[in-house]
């Protein structure tokens, strides 16, 4: 078997944001000039992590106090660096701090952003549309706070009396309503690629030269029943076997079953799969399902495209009959991709990968 997994998710979102801070991020495709909505590889990753539903491990978070100026500055996270733990053995780890060695383990998952199948298949809604964050309906409830502002700095707040001549005299009005400009939402089919290193999986390395274990963390490992063995790049220690069983099906699920966790309640949609491709070739998933240009109308247009005829396992569900003409799905497609996903990731041998 070869030691490489490549899944190819198809989703649609609608009227949606995948990202929370400064709105929804985008790039702009170089061919059509198009603004093109994307959730970012990192936030995927992190969603599949947590669709594991498997004990995190407990991460560390410091500051410094300046004495000097009595101010507190956030510095690096550590993580624990254990592979004990699901979410440190498949999404890796790095911890570097001084008066200590690196250890830095990469994670078997490689994820792509998920972003439009094609530039003409998905993308940012316009117009843009603003929104308000309205509580007048109770004003007596939700106070409203005015302070005075002088030399670029927040001075004191106005009392009851000193806000009420403002308002007579200005003949303003300040309502406990807040207002939210210029937001985006992307629409449409998006598709997110995996690429999962068998080799690495299950197996962390016990070279000393570049290590991605502590000392002590080596000896819990050992301890817990991995066992030494080898894979293409040295010495390492592999997860038992019992503790694989445990994970491969939770991680099939997650990488099928994965919703986007860290977007705003406002942006629901249930971005629903409306097909997976499975293949150990990185270039048939993307030849299985992929955006085709069509350019005999007016106008360039593109229509999804599922190709049954590639070297890759399909599963389609009956969404695709919505957005795919001819497209026939079935309603278990998604636990068959599950079932053969485990299936494929308990028949690798990992502890005899070199012979």
């Amino acid at each position: 078997m070869k030691p490489f997994i490549y899944l190819r998710g198809l989703r649609h979102a609608e009227h949606t944001v995948f990202a929370v801070n400064e709105g929804q991020k985008y790039y702009i495709d170089p061919q059509f000039g198009k603004r093109m909505a994307y959730s970012s590889g990192q936030q995927v990753k992190r969603s599949i992590i947590e669709a594991l539903e498997l004990p995190f491990a407990a991460m560390t978070f410091n500051w410094e106090i300046d004495k000097k100026d009595n101010k507190a500055s956030q510095k690096e996270p550590h993580s624990p660096c254990d592979p004990s733990f699901a979410d440190q053995l498949l999404g890796g780890f790095m911890k570097a701090e001084s008066g200590s060695f690196t250890v830095k383990r990469r994670s078997p998952l490689s994820i792509s952003a998920m972003r439009p199948l094609h530039p003409l298949l998905g993308g940012v809604e316009y117009p843009t549309e603003n929104l308000t964050f309205d509580r007048t309906s109770h004003p007596e409830h939700h106070k409203v706070e005015v302070y005075w502002f002088e030399n670029k700095k927040r001075g004191s707040k106005l009392s009851d009396e000193e806000l009420n001549n403002w308002l007579t005299s200005n003949h303003r009005s300040l309502p406990n309503r807040a207002f939210i400009q210029d937001q985006t939402r992307a629409s449409g089919l998006f598709s997110y690629d995996i690429a999962i290193d068998l080799r690495t999986l299950f197996c962390v390395s016990t070279n000393k030269l570049e290590p991605e274990l502590f000392p002590e963390i080596e000896a819990k490992l050992r301890e817990q029943g991995w066992v030494e063995g080898k894979n293409i790049f040295g010495n390492c220690l592999i997860c038992p076997k019992e503790k694989r069983e445990e994970i491969i099906p939770k991680l099939a699920s997650a990488l099928i079953n994965w919703r986007i966790t860290s977007n705003q309640a406002r942006t629901f949609s249930l971005m629903e799969t409306v097909a997976l491709a499975i293949s150990d070739n990185a270039n048939q998933i993307a030849y299985a399902i992929r955006g085709e240009l069509r350019d005999d109308r007016e106008r360039p247009t593109a229509v999804p495209k599922i190709d049954e005829t590639t070297k890759a396992d399909i599963f389609v569900t009956p969404i695709a009959s919505s957005y795919i003409a001819g497209s026939i799905g079935s309603a278990d497609a998604l636990e068959k991709a599950e079932e053969h996903l485990v299936k494929i990731l308990s028949e690798f041998d990992y502890e005899n990968q070199v012979k």
